[in-house]
């Protein structure tokens, strides 16, 4: 393992370096990968090194790198962004970039260990994130790892030719420590 910051079964998550921006471009200009992530411009390498460094510039991002411990190859990216200190919440953010590693679970996996950075070590008391219709995987992903939905923004996404709403989705500390105590896991050290 390179640089390890949270550690899980088969995968852990560490900072994002300069080496892995070539990697991020090629998963951010497929637009098999982007479909669901409302990114709809290209990306170049000045303005992908631009947005790694802001992720340790500010204290409201946090990137992280998705990697397999078997191989130590980064297969995405996770991060909890916009920060917010007062009101102790944070919106989530995930991408699988390697198309190979789809629907093996580690966006589960790695979104476990974000939670338990979250709420174990972070403080938050609520995690959020937006989901869009037409992503069912993300949404049984997200339920799965006890989001819960909280609203809908109507047809507020232009994707493939139409418009989508965009599904709001939340977990408060609480529901984190029944779902962790249900479990049987405790807390992240």
């Amino acid at each position: 393992m390179k640089n390890p910051f949270l550690i899980g079964e088969r995968l852990y998550l560490r900072p994002l370096e300069e080496s892995d921006i070539s990697t991020c471009l090629r998963w951010i200009n497929d637009p098999e990968v982007t479909r669901t992530l409302g990114m709809y411009r290209p990306m170049n390498e000045p303005r992908e090194r631009e947005w790694l460094e802001s992720r340790y510039k500010d204290d409201k991002e946090i990137g992280l790198a998705i990697v397999l411990k078997e191989n130590d190859k980064h297969i995405g990216n996770i991060g909890l962004h916009g920060l917010d200190w007062k009101n102790r919440e944070a919106e989530l953010g995930i991408m699988i970039g390697e198309k190979d590693q789809w629907d093996k679970g580690y966006g589960h996996e790695a979104i476990e260990l974000m939670l338990g950075y979250g709420f174990d070590r972070l403080g938050l008391h609520r995690i959020y994130l937006r989901v869009y219709e037409n992503n069912l995987w993300a949404q049984r992903c997200y339920e799965k790892a006890g989001f819960r939905r909280e609203g809908v923004m109507r047809e507020s996404v232009f994707s493939e030719g139409r418009y989508w709403d965009t599904i709001l989705m939340s977990l408060l500390e609480r529901e984190w420590r029944e779902l962790r105590s249900k479990s049987g896991k405790g807390e992240l050290v």
